[in-house]
C-alpha cells in the first residue's frame, strides 16, 4: 500500500491533512528527522502561521537540506507550497529554494480583502499533468492566505484575486496546492488521491 510521510514543523493543519488521508485509506506517519524523511515514499510538507516561523522551525530541527536533497515526490500545501519557493516577503524569508520566484503579499481591496478566505474557482493550465487527472475546469478549492506565490511554468492551475496567481505547482518531483485539499470536498480528495499515485 502506498504510503506518505507528513513533516511536523509544529505549525498548522497537519491533523486536517491526516484526516483527509484517513477518509482515502491512505497509510500515514509523522516526521521531525532526517531519517523519516530519507525513508519517506512521499512527502506531505503542511502549513499554516508565517513564513519565518515555519522556515525558524525546519531549521530547528535540521530538516533544510533533507527536504532540499530530497528525491521522492513532495507535496506542500498552503504555507507549505510557498516555503517551497526561493524566498517569502513575509517577513523577508528565504525559504527552500525547490522552485523559482519569490512569494509576495496580496495586494487586497475593498471588493478582495485580505486574507483570501473562501471557495474561488482553479484556472486549469496544464491539464495533462497529473495531479488535476479528472479535475474539471473550473472547479472550485477552498483558500486562506495573505502571501501568493507567482504564476511561472511550474504553474499547473492558477486563481485570480486580483492578479492571477499559482494555486498547483508541479516541477520535477516537487508539487503544491496553495489551497487546502483537504477542506475542498471531492476536488481536495481527487488531488490527494492523485498525489498518492505519483511514481516515487
Amino acid at each position: 500500500m502506498s504510503s506518505v510521510t507528513l513533516i511536523d514543523m509544529n505549525c498548522g493543519n497537519i491533523a486536517s491533512v491526516e484526516f483527509a488521508l484517513d477518509r482515502l485509506g491512505v497509510h500515514h506517519v509523522r516526521t521531525q528527522s532526517v531519517e523519516g524523511i530519507a525513508s519517506a515514499e512521499r512527502l506531505i510538507l503542511p502549513g499554516v502561521g508565517t513564513a519565518g516561523f515555519a522556515m525558524s522551525q525546519l531549521h530547528r530541527l535540521d530538516l533544510v537540506t533533507a527536504l532540499k536533497t530530497a528525491r521522492q515526490p513532495i507535496m506542500g500545501i498552503c504555507l507549505g507550497m510557498q516555503l517551497l519557493f526561493e524566498d517569502s516577503e513575509e517577513g523577508h524569508t528565504p525559504c527552500l529554494g525547490l522552485l523559482e520566484g519569490k512569494v509576495a503579499r496580496l495586494s487586497g481591496s475593498a471588493q478582495l480583502p485580505v486574507p483570501h478566505m473562501g471557495w474561488s474557482t482553479l484556472d486549469i493550465c496544464q491539464p495533462d499533468n497529473r495531479l488535476v487527472a479528472t479535475v474539471q475546469a473550473r472547479s472550485f478549492a477552498y483558500f486562506v492566505h495573505s502571501y501568493a506565490c507567482p504564476v511561472s511554468e511550474a504553474t499547473v492551475a492558477s486563481v485570480d484575486y486580483g492578479r492571477a496567481c499559482a494555486a498547483i505547482v508541479q516541477s520535477r518531483n516537487v508539487y503544491g496546492c496553495q489551497f487546502h485539499p483537504e477542506r475542498s470536498s471531492s476536488v481536495g480528495a481527487q488531488i490527494l488521491e492523485n498525489f498518492m499515485s505519483v511514481p516515487c
